[in-house]
Formats: C-alpha cells, sequence, structure tokens
C-alpha cells in the first residue's frame, strides 16, 4: 500500500513551488503591473481576471474591452468584472504605462488580437489554444521574441503543484528514462453546448485535450508522429468530435491523449500518467489533485515502493500563473516557456485535432 509522509510535504515543496511568494515577490517592485484584458467570451476569461484582482500587489488592472454590449452588461454584473473601467481596444493599448495584456476573445479572434497587442510593444497572456493557424501563431512569437516580449499561455495546468512536481521528477531522473505517458481529460456536455464546440474540427481534442497536450510535450518533447482517432457518438444530430484519443509516437516512447464530452463525472477521472525505466508517477484526478509516485529503488529522499505525496493545496487554478506572469515582467524570473515549446504544442494541438497546420 501507498505511504505518505509529513517529511515528504515539507522536503518537496521547494521544488513544486519555484515562483516567489507574492509578498516577496512584491517587496522587489517599485510599482505592480499595469495589466488590461481584452474579451470576455473565452471560458477562462472571468478566472483570468479574478487572479489578476486577487494580487493588488502585483497588478494594477486599467481596463477591460468588450465590443459585445450584451456580454458586457453580463460581465458587469459579477465579482470578477465589477467596477471596472470599459474602453475599446484602441483606448486600451493607448494607456499610458500598460505593461501586458490578457487575451481572451473567442478563439477565431485570439491570434489577431494578440498581433495587435505584441505589435503595440505588450507582454501578453494568450488563452488557449493558439488560434487555428500555426503560421500566424509563428509569425506572432517571432515577432515577441524580437521585441524581447512574454507570451504565456492559458494552459491551466502549468503551475499545478502535481504537474511541477512530474516536471521536477522528470528533470531530475527519478524515473529514469521515460517509456509511456498515458492521460485523459473529459466532462459531459449538454445539448445547448455542443454546437458551439462543434465549430472546430478537433472537437474536445482541440478544447480540452490541448491542456494535456502541453504537458506531453514538457515531459516528452515534440513528438514524431501524432495519429488522432476522433469519433462523433451523434452524427445524426451534428458533427462534434465528442470522443478523442491521440497517439504521440517518439523513438523510445509513445504517449496517449484521450479526451470527451461525454463521459458521466468525467472530472473524477481526469488522469495523468508517467511511466519510466525506474519509476511511475500517477496524478488522478487533475483537480483536486492527488498524486503517487512509485519506484524501485531508493532515490533521493525517496524510499524504495509507492508514495502518496502530499502536495500544497491549491490556493487558484490561475494564482501560479498570474505571479509568474508578475515576476518575468518585472525581471525576476525567466519565463520557464519558450515560444518553441509553445510552437511544438500548438502543430501538435492541431496534428490531434486532425486541423491543417500548413495555414
Amino acid at each position: 500500500m501507498p505511504h505518505s509522509s509529513r517529511r515528504l510535504f515539507l522536503t518537496t515543496s521547494a521544488a513544486v513551488l519555484a515562483t516567489p511568494s507574492v509578498s516577496a515577490l512584491a517587496a522587489t517592485m517599485k510599482r505592480p503591473v499595469r495589466v488590461g484584458q481584452i474579451g470576455t467570451q473565452h471560458a477562462h476569461a472571468a478566472g483570468k481576471m479574478a487572479a489578476f484582482r486577487k494580487f493588488p500587489e502585483l497588478f494594477e488592472v486599467v481596463g477591460v474591452v468588450e465590443p459585445d454590449a450584451t456580454r458586457r452588461k453580463a460581465a458587469s454584473a459579477t465579482s470578477a468584472y465589477a467596477d471596472l473601467k470599459w474602453m475599446d481596444e484602441e483606448q486600451l493599448l493607448a494607456v499610458e504605462g500598460l505593461e501586458a495584456v490578457a487575451v481572451e476573445t473567442h478563439i477565431d479572434d485570439l491570434l489577431s488580437t494578440a498581433e495587435r497587442c505584441v505589435n503595440a510593444g505588450k507582454h501578453i497572456h494568450l488563452d488557449k489554444p493558439a488560434g487555428t493557424s500555426l503560421n500566424h501563431f509563428r509569425r506572432i512569437c517571432r515577432r515577441a521574441d524580437e521585441q524581447k516580449l512574454m507570451i504565456q499561455m492559458g494552459y491551466m495546468f502549468r503551475s499545478n503543484a502535481a504537474f511541477r512536481f512530474v516536471f521536477n521528477a522528470v528533470r531530475q531522473g527519478w524515473l529514469g528514462e521515460i517509456f509511456q505517458v498515458h492521460c485523459e481529460m473529459s466532462k459531459k456536455i449538454d445539448d445547448s453546448r455542443r454546437d458551439e464546440m462543434a465549430r472546430y474540427r478537433g472537437g474536445s481534442m482541440f478544447e480540452l485535450g490541448c491542456h494535456l497536450i502541453d504537458a506531453v510535450v514538457t515531459v516528452l518533447g515534440a513528438p514524431t508522429k501524432v495519429s488522432a482517432f476522433n469519433r462523433n457518438t451523434q452524427p445524426e444530430r451534428d458533427k462534434l468530435m465528442d470522443t478523442c484519443l491521440a497517439v504521440f509516437e517518439y523513438p523510445k516512447a509513445t504517449a496517449s491523449i484521450r479526451s470527451s464530452l461525454c463521459e458521466v463525472s468525467g472530472w473524477e477521472r481526469r488522469q495523468f500518467v508517467v511511466c519510466g525505466t525506474k519509476g511511475s508517477i500517477v496524478i488522478r484526478p487533475l483537480e483536486p489533485y492527488k498524486l503517487t509516485l512509485t519506484l524501485e529503488s531508493a532515490t533521493g529522499e525517496f524510499e524504495r515502493g509507492a508514495h502518496d505525496i502530499e502536495l500544497p493545496p491549491s490556493t487558484g487554478r490561475y494564482d501560479g500563473d498570474v505571479q509568474h506572469l508578475a515576476a518575468v515582467i518585472r525581471g525576476k524570473q525567466s519565463a520557464e516557456y519558450d515560444t518553441a515549446h509553445d510552437l511544438a504544442v500548438q502543430e501538435s494541438v492541431l496534428r490531434a485535432s486532425n486541423m491543417a497546420v500548413a495555414t
């Protein structure tokens, strides 16, 4: 049976949480980062704004852009957007001292909006996935690199403590040579959401699976081949690919990513499993995370066998992301992910979604 230890919690926390504490980071900042948001239509938009406003020591929210009057009125009535200044995009980008913009539009508008922000010299938090045109995203990445601007993608497991434990374990070689990754991320949606999600050929893989693809590429790098097996369980109703499987091939490894929009209690079975020649890690569920580390022999502070690792509880899904954004902009940290990684992820997402990559 797995065993847990308070000692493991204490000694692994530092390795898992790389961003300085809010108080420590704020103490080194002469002023908060001036940030704005364009769009409220993305599913994560309100959560991102709530995270910025949660840390007034780190961020000053100067305004929000939402061209749709109906959506603007609805958003204004929520706690995430209450009492904020609404403006158009030109006004936001002209705000004196604006340093960063969260791009939270509909997916169709993500890249065009991001490009205008980067061309205006702003760091961006770009929600996922990075549109549908790899060439357009590549152009934006090139421009950002030229201007030394950060593009922070909105993949929601990057600051998740369990995933950070996995990434650290792989870097440290605790698991040996990785030969297999298996992961699943599913849920069940009602009929009212199917039409909206059917707009993209990749369906569930494009919408949900992309988060796991980001993590797979972090562990194994860009795949040499991607095979997609995407299915629609209700072809008489629509064209939504609601049950998806992608297989990533590597010289010495494979990864399988499953994502479904029809699974009852899919949240509870979301998982990320990494297997290596010296051990394995299982995260299940992903939120709230539970992690088991199994080792063939003693490694560092860990004994041989299975360990239920007690990790710091999450304070908020996006807290670590926005803290890292502030730390990078203020020169206190280097960006953990570069544009080469983000491009590899986006190409993999498109291939796993059976969507064109040469556009």
